[in-house]
């Protein structure tokens, strides 16, 4: 399908995304290039609006969901918001995108184009398929950052890839090529990178030939098993607002935006040990 078949939504004006619409498909693309395609709360607050309207428009049967550019799906979190400090409705405007991704009554294509990392690489996850350029990169950054995610972002990979290669993604935070992750099953395919507007394509308008109403029976029936993870993803974010407000989580934040190693041995002994590394201190003085 030629580009020029895709029309803008009347009636959204948005600054950080592109929202458009061709005969029974709709495409969200988070349009911040210069940030390697990373969300703001803004962001994110335009992602709702668009994936709400989708959600409820009976002409559309497929949404694809990518990043601007060649570089990146989505790199997650932006890091100038983060290192100010997080601002207040993040989680909650996080969870709501995810929801609507994972929840709709209709299939969602991510287009990866490039690199999926962090909340990135959730939202990747989340959606019903994943179809990568061979120059995409896939992986978690939450534990290297201060950071984690306690819901679908951990559940929902896991029932991808297994426990072991989930727990793996995210206590290392490694790197995984389009080639890997086509082999742990994180994607379902993957093609040249000028092809990946081609074969989103193809695969849309194979499923917009397929019954709406049998295609939304079959999402509901695959979320049925996990759709605890709402609630449980609801309830971490107490957890989570705590720990964010931790030396620990500010400890490791500011390590990695600075580029230093994390003083480990710190929090470690601390937890573990109390007192003792006070009275090191205490003798060095």
């Amino acid at each position: 399908m030629a580009k020029a078949d895709w029309k803008k939504v009347p009636g959204f004006e948005f600054k950080d995304i592109i929202y458009e619409k061709r005969p029974g498909v709709a495409r969200i693309t988070i349009n911040r290039p210069e940030a390697y395609n990373a969300f703001t709360t803004d962001t994110q607050l335009e992602l709702i609006k668009a994936l709400e309207d989708v959600a409820d428009d009976a002409r559309v049967g497929v949404v694809v969901l990518t990043g601007a550019g060649e570089k990146a799906f989505s790199t997650g979190g932006d890091a100038k918001e983060a290192a100010a400090g997080y601002r207040s409705g993040m989680l909650e405007r996080d969870s709501r995108v995810k929801t609507l991704i994972r929840e709709m009554p209709k299939p969602v294509i991510a287009a990866v184009n490039g690199y999926a990392i962090g909340g990135g690489h959730t939202y990747h996850v989340l959606c019903d398929l994943s179809i990568a350029s061979e120059n995409a990169v896939f992986g978690q950054v939450g534990p290297a950052v201060g950071s984690f995610d306690a819901g679908m972002s951990c559940l929902d990979l896991m029932m991808v890839v297994g426990e072991k290669r989930a727990r793996e993604i995210w206590y290392l935070c490694h790197r995984y090529t389009a080639k890997e992750a086509l082999e742990m099953g994180l994607v379902n395919k993957v093609v040249p990178a000028d092809k990946l507007e081609d074969e989103v394509d193809k695969w849309c308008d194979e499923i917009l030939e397929k019954s709406p109403g049998a295609i939304a029976g079959l999402k509901a029936s695959f979320n049925a098993a996990t759709t605890y993870m709402r609630g449980l993803e609801i309830m971490s974010f107490q957890y989570m607002w705590k720990y964010y407000a931790t030396e620990e989580a500010e400890h490791w934040k500011q390590s990695f935006w600075q580029k230093k190693k994390p003083e480990w041995q710190r929090f470690r002994r601390k937890e573990l040990y109390p007192g003792v590394y006070e009275e090191e201190e205490e003798e060095k003085a």
